[in-house]
């Protein structure tokens, strides 16, 4: 008989496994790379810690410009992973980062919030406003990070994230609409395949009700204290009576044909433009492809033209 230590609590394949004693272990997303300059873009990155006692970092990107005091759209990016795994500082997101720093001309402060389990959800959240907090005190004269206070163009923020990044980008700008950062504007929130459930099947969901419960597991892992289980409104956009306060001007909603995602990031773009919200509203959809594959296959024809699309977005 297996030993409490070795008896499986929850998993989650092929992402995490966790154990009765506590124990957790990651069974991807835990490769990390230095921040450096990137010889192929010549883009800059450097690791910056906002809270030492919390354990929040950033890894900031700047681009190859030759102008000392250019102001350039600031991005926030929150990586994704089922709020459990990977971080900012891995290669999938730095390679990933650096592409895209190098075709928009963005600087982006990448958020590495603690991580489900150990820290459940709303950490990643409240960790996430942190770094937008942070952020916010170099657009009001405090704040030392260099970079920051010398290229970051305020009035120009956005926000991004793939899968559960792409959740807590719609989240933190549902936050914006109530809460007043003085000196930010939030122009825009560009969600790559956000990671949205609900209780109710939709779509191809239907078809596959199996598969659906599977994916049914995850937020009760990584939210325990969800009252609604995968209807709570963090989840699901639909149960939020604050939507239509959405905090920015614009959405870019990206879908892969092929992502179990796909049906509610749909129904995600359907909801809001019929929730009352002013803004401008856009969807783009990868036909042939599965979730996150831009990060995997960045240079096939469908990642690049998402690229193409984030940058008009943000430009």
């Amino acid at each position: 008989m297996a030993s409490t230590a070795d008896q499986v609590a929850f998993e989650f394949l092929p992402f995490i496994r966790a154990y009765r004693d506590g124990r957790v272990e990651r069974l991807m997303g835990t490769d990390t790379v230095p921040a450096s300059l990137d010889p192929y873009t010549g883009v800059h990155s450097k690791d910056v810690i906002v809270s030492a006692q919390n354990d929040i970092s950033t890894r900031l990107y700047l681009p190859k410009f030759t102008e000392p005091t250019r102001k350039l759209p600031l991005l926030i990016y929150f990586h994704g992973g089922g709020f459990c795994v990977e971080t900012a500082f891995s290669p999938t997101y730095h390679n990933y980062l650096n592409r895209l720093v190098s075709k928009i001309d963005v600087l982006v402060v990448s958020v590495n919030y603690r991580r489900a389990p150990e820290n459940p959800v709303p950490v990643a959240y409240d960790d996430s406003w942190a770094v937008v907090r942070w952020v916010a005190d170099h657009a009001n004269g405090g704040g030392d990070e260099e970079w920051i206070r010398k290229h970051a163009d305020f009035e120009r923020m956005y926000f991004s994230g793939d899968s559960a990044g792409g959740n807590i980008a719609h989240n933190l700008a549902i936050r914006v609409g109530s809460e007043n950062l003085f000196g930010l504007k939030l122009l825009g929130v560009a969600l790559v395949h956000p990671y949205f459930w609900g209780v109710e099947p939709i779509g191809d969901e239907k078809k596959d009700l199996d598969r659906k419960a599977g994916v049914d597991r995850l937020w009760p892992f990584v939210c325990p204290s969800a009252t609604n289980g995968c209807d709570d409104t963090r989840i699901n956009p639909e149960k939020d009576p604050k939507l239509s306060g959405l905090g920015c001007e614009k959405v870019l909603v990206c879908v892969a044909e092929k992502d179990i995602l796909r049906d509610r990031n749909w129904w995600y773009y359907e909801v809001l433009g019929k929730s009352g919200w002013k803004g401008e509203l856009e969807i783009m959809e990868a036909k042939g492809k599965d979730h996150v594959f831009h990060l995997f296959d960045p240079t096939c024809e469908e990642a690049t033209a998402m690229l193409d699309r984030m940058c008009s977005f943000m430009t």
